[in-house]
């Protein structure tokens, strides 16, 4: 694929430059979500216990983790952190390209980051709050960039390290399974565990993440959070559904996920496509049912799909990958709907469309491959020329 113009190049630059520029204009301090986690690290630094503030929903590691911001004068953070949080989108997908074998400066990675910046609202609102979701944005291509080369125990931390900051990548552990890739997945939940042990021990509450913050998550009836959230229990609860009610909805949602993450992998076909695409219906199905579950979440799966879009059969070629993703355009009107207290209704339509459409990508029917891949090297597919599947030239591809 030919480089992307440099008229083009230029755009791209200029929205990405303007992004966090504005972010940093209009938003207060970092950002409304970072400040909370920043806040947390304040009151540690000052002897208190960082989950006094209900809505600190991290592990104790990521508190040592936002230290360094806690040390920062506000007004040098003002400008780093927007600029900070976009790296980490570019920098997520130039490894979803990668994983692909998508050179980042080819036209179709232009023109994909364009879209994303430009007609996803989630990108904009992801660098105006700041949230930590961007940790999982960078590091679930990142790992999936190892994982679809053999190297699933760096693949485990990496994911490890996002868990770590947060825990949004927790169904991935899944994939290890399915892939029993047991190695990758005791480090993937060994460096969170260590971490969030060793700072557990620094904080004047130990067990404060599973006294204070679990029963939080559990209950989800903040009303602050609740219009926000973009989860069928709670977008069905503010319809007039009993909870009980929206809750078995939202899990049964979730449970034909998960079916049809692996049946996805069982599939065992399509090269990289196949851990990318079970990955991506681990954490949808994850999004159907957690509370909270925020619209920004889509941004941890989204480029993963659209860097697929040049595959033959990939969800992504579909019209209805795109119709689901509607609501997510900015500017686009929506009557009764575009208010900032309505606005999860459009979020949870996009993130049922979007399961949806991934669900019946990966359930469709194809041959079955129940062997699982190895640590290193490439596994071997009888009957080819020379026992290993070219994806590209030059380029070993994931096991079929």
């Amino acid at each position: 694929m030919r480089p992307a113009p440099g008229t083009a190049r230029a755009v791209l630059a200029l929205v990405l430059a303007a992004i966090p520029v504005h972010a940093a204009l209009k938003s207060p301090g970092s950002g409304v979500d970072n400040r909370i986690v920043v806040h947390a690290a304040r009151l540690w630094l000052a002897g208190g216990s960082p989950y006094a503030d209900p809505h600190f929903l991290y592990f104790p590691s990521a508190v040592l983790a936002a230290v360094p911001q806690a040390l920062v004068p506000a007004g040098v953070l003002r400008v780093a952190v927007p600029v900070l949080v976009t790296g980490g989108l570019v920098a997520g997908w130039a490894c979803a390209l990668r994983v692909y074998g998508v050179a980042w400066h080819s036209r179709f990675a232009v023109a994909g980051l364009l879209a994303l910046a430009l007609g996803s609202a989630p990108f904009a609102h992801l660098v105006h709050l700041a949230n930590w979701t961007v940790t999982a944005a960078a590091a679930l291509p990142c790992a999936l960039l190892l994982a679809t080369r053999g190297r699933w125990l760096a693949a485990g931390l990496v994911i490890g390290a996002a868990l770590a900051l947060k825990p949004l990548l927790a169904p991935v552990a899944l994939l290890f399974v399915l892939a029993r890739q047991w190695r990758g997945l005791a480090a993937l939940v060994a460096v969170p565990a260590g971490a969030s042990a060793a700072a557990a021990l620094a904080m004047p509450d130990p067990a404060g993440f599973f006294t204070r913050t679990l029963p939080f998550l559990l209950r989800g009836d903040d009303v602050f959070v609740r219009l926000y959230e973009a989860s069928p229990g709670a977008v069905l609860t503010r319809l007039g559904v009993p909870p009980a009610a929206a809750a078995l909805v939202a899990a049964a949602g979730a449970a034909a996920g998960l079916w049809c993450a692996r049946r996805r992998w069982r599939r065992g076909d399509e090269g990289v496509r196949r851990p990318v695409e079970t990955a991506v219906m681990l954490l949808l199905s994850a999004f159907l049912v957690s509370r909270p579950s925020y619209d920004h979440y889509l941004l941890v799966v989204v480029p993963l799909l659209l860097a697929g879009a040049l595959e033959a059969g990939a969800p992504a070629r579909g019209p209805w990958f795109w119709a689901v993703l509607l609501p997510q355009v900015p500017g686009l009107a929506w009557p009764w709907l575009d208010t900032g207290e309505r606005r999860a209704f459009l979020d949870c339509a996009a993130l049922c469309g979007l399961a949806l459409v991934a669900g019946l990508h990966c359930a469709r029917r194809g041959p079955v491959t129940l062997e699982p891949c190895g640590m290193t090297g490439t596994p071997t597919v009888p009957g080819s020329r020379d026992d290993h599947v070219l994806t590209r030239p030059g380029q070993r591809g994931y096991p079929a």
